[in-house]
């Protein structure tokens, strides 16, 4: 399904080599949507569109094409079939960390798992509860979990299971090159960013556009207009918007994204804060609507309780004077039948 996003999109199923090789010629692309000319841009464009266009769209596919091919064996119930001792489940994931990450995910790596790390500390999501500014990212925990899953679901035999969680890694690895798209067009819209942003921002760009477009056209055109290359200016309120416009469709949160972290100023940058899943917005105004009522009722009881104790404090009065309160009322009420009969 992932591929189709972007052969749909692209109108080409080689569009990751294309790209790079178009990059390296300085030529442009020939693409149904989404293209690109490279001869707009100097060795520092160049050079981010080739690394990042290698990692981002070649190496992410493979890796979701690994995953298929481990669900593919599964259903035909072969799941030693893959000619490599190492089978094609776990061939995803080297392929998603790269050979240098380390054992502990503490490496100074060059593919998805470092992305994701490099992204958490630019949108605090670091750490197990995705709260840190440091350490490894909590999309890598997320992700390395399913891997776990997965593995286990294919050996089991548990084809549909299996399927489902490759459904959950491809929407989870979407993330870091969002929040790239996003930071990257706060650089070149507020922080007066070069080439080389702007490089990295269409490089981002490409590699979640199919996806987007997928899920509302409309988002993908105002995010390309805003980083592809060439882009004449870039509204990073306009590009951000357009993102989370489609979480729900991707199936992602704005949780999981993160705002753009300003570390100089300890806060988030302005207008990049993370969005409200809409979720959490009911929550609140269901606590809202809650602290209303609850400030009304306290509001009607306090009253009440008010006049209840001055009532008190008149029957009191009245007896310390002396004065009979409910026997005149009582003779009160008699005179009054009297009268009326």
């Amino acid at each position: 399904q992932d591929f189709m996003y972007f052969y749909d999109y692209y109108g080409s199923d080689t569009y990751a080599h294309d790209w790079v090789t178009a990059a390296f010629a300085g030529d442009k692309t020939s693409f149904k949507n989404g293209n690109a000319d490279f001869s707009q841009y100097g060795m520092d464009g160049k050079e981010q569109i080739i690394k990042k266009g290698t990692a981002y769209l070649n190496i992410f596919m493979y890796v979701i094409r690994e995953f298929e091919d481990a669900l593919d064996d599964c259903e035909r119930g072969c799941i030693n079939c893959n000619d490599d001792p190492v089978h094609a489940w776990d061939e995803g994931v080297c392929f998603y960390t790269g050979s240098i990450e380390g054992q502990d995910g503490a490496g100074d790596g060059s593919l998805l798992h470092q992305l994701a790390d490099k992204r958490c500390a630019d949108y605090k999501t670091c750490g197990v509860d995705g709260t840190d500014l440091e350490g490894m990212a909590r999309l890598n925990y997320e992700l390395f979990d399913l891997f776990a899953l997965g593995n286990f679901q294919l050996q089991s035999g548990n084809c549909p299971a299996a399927r489902d969680t490759t459904k959950r890694v491809a929407q989870k690895m979407y993330i870091p090159m969002i929040q790239g798209s996003i930071r990257y067009a706060y650089k070149m819209d507020k922080l007066q960013g070069g080439e080389k942003e702007a490089a990295e921002g269409a490089a981002f760009a490409a590699a979640v556009l199919p996806r987007i477009h997928a899920a509302s056209p409309e988002a993908a055109q105002t995010i390309y207009n805003n980083l592809r290359v060439g882009a004449s200016s870039t509204d990073s309120a306009a590009v951000k918007s357009a993102f989370e416009s489609v979480y729900p469709a991707l199936g992602i949160t704005c949780a999981e994204m993160g705002g753009l972290w300003n570390e100089a100023e300890k806060s988030y940058y302005s207008g990049m804060e993370p969005c409200q899943d809409v979720s959490t917005r009911e929550t609140e105004t269901v606590v809202k609507n809650n602290n209303t009522l609850a400030i009304a009722l306290g509001c009607t009881f306090g009253a009440l309780f008010a006049i209840a104790a001055a009532f008190i404090l008149f029957i009191r009065n009245r007896e310390k004077r002396g004065e009979m309160t409910f026997e005149t009322w009582k003779t009160a009420e008699q005179s009054v039948a009297k009268d009326m009969n």
